[in-house]
């Protein structure tokens, strides 16, 4: 089986840890050669975690020269950029969450890497979760017939130093965390026709960003709820996303660790006045293996075993939606 050298640059992005223990449960498939950080605060608070403390610190540069594909994992402020020089050297990039800069910026990435025929992964995790996995296929197959509604929310219960990290974002929370839901909605229902957001400010604690939000996103037959709110003290419990169709309702709540996912058929739904809904069997999986799969696809993908199933511009589609969301050009 063919190995494919592989690097991280930037270990301040949240996920970065994730990503690179994931791809270090898979040697058969990467050669790990290091990680590059020029911000020294971020060697010292995270360059001593397991998954990174044996590794060799290299120059950016060196990252680029020595990988067959990148981990883009630095601050969300730089990731464009940062993704756009690997690219420009002929190399495939995982991009963690959400596209940085500009649209235009970003657009400009994309151009590139399908004009040199490599791949580019966004890190919207939920792509590889089983639950929403399983609900793909229902979807897909047409045993929900004609989709008419979704219904998502992530939240979570915020510190307040998290919060004031949220001001750096234009649409706060719902940049950082609502940009996942955006993923899905235009995976199921593809660009919205319009989108009407509501970015509000809590001012919990004094701290005044972008932390209460919500979104209609209208199609010609269907609407998608978004909503997301960075004081919600059982937020983890209360992520869900269901999709509502002709033939049937889905709904998973929570969305990963003790998933659960249940559905509701015209096959099973005899009383309209009755909670008719049965569990479905799927597999959970813990926090940190929730980009296992994630980078076993990117594996493929770079060594040209499948076709990137999210496109360029699928994911051009995904960051249009969410800067008409956050109200960003």
């Amino acid at each position: 089986m063919k190995k494919i050298k592989i690097g991280q640059i930037g270990i301040g992005h949240n996920h970065g840890e994730g990503k690179m223990l994931a791809v270090q449960k898979f040697p058969e498939l990467f050669e790990v050669i290091g990680y590059a950080e020029e911000n020294e605060k971020w060697v010292e608070k995270r360059g001593n975690l397991p998954c990174y403390k044996d590794l060799p610190r290299l120059s950016v540069e060196e990252i680029i020269e020595k990988s067959d594909a990148i981990l883009v994992e630095c601050d969300v402020w730089n990731l464009t950029k940062v993704a756009k020089m690997c690219v420009e050297a002929g190399k495939h990039v995982h991009i963690d969450k959400p596209a940085s800069g500009t649209l235009a910026e970003f657009e400009e990435l994309l151009n590139i890497a399908k004009e040199k025929n490599l791949t580019v992964q966004m890190g919207y995790m939920y792509r590889y979760n089983f639950a929403i996995q399983k609900l793909m296929d229902m979807i897909n197959s047409g045993e929900l017939g004609e989709i008419y509604q979704i219904d998502a929310e992530m939240s979570t219960y915020h510190s307040k130093e998290y919060r004031e990290w949220l001001k750096k974002f234009k649409g706060g929370s719902m940049y950082i965390f609502g940009s996942h839901l955006i993923d899905l909605v235009v995976s199921i229902l593809g660009k919205p026709e319009k989108v009407y957001p509501f970015i509000k400010q809590t001012g919990f604690e004094g701290v005044y960003s972008d932390d209460n939000n919500f979104a209609v996103l209208e199609y010609d037959k269907a609407i998608a709820r978004i909503t997301n709110l960075s004081v919600e003290v059982n937020g983890w419990g209360m992520r869900r996303f269901a999709v509502m169709g002709s033939k049937g309702t889905v709904e998973i709540k929570p969305i990963e660790l003790n998933v659960e996912m249940t559905k509701s058929t015209t096959d099973i739904a005899s009383n309209a006045y009755q909670d008719m809904k049965e569990k479905v069997d799927i597999k959970d999986v813990p926090t940190l293996s929730r980009y296992d799969e994630m980078m076993k696809d990117f594996y493929k993908s770079v060594i040209g075993e499948k076709v990137n199933p999210y496109s360029y511009e699928h994911e051009l589609a995904v960051q249009k939606t969410l800067c008409r969301v956050v109200g960003e050009n």
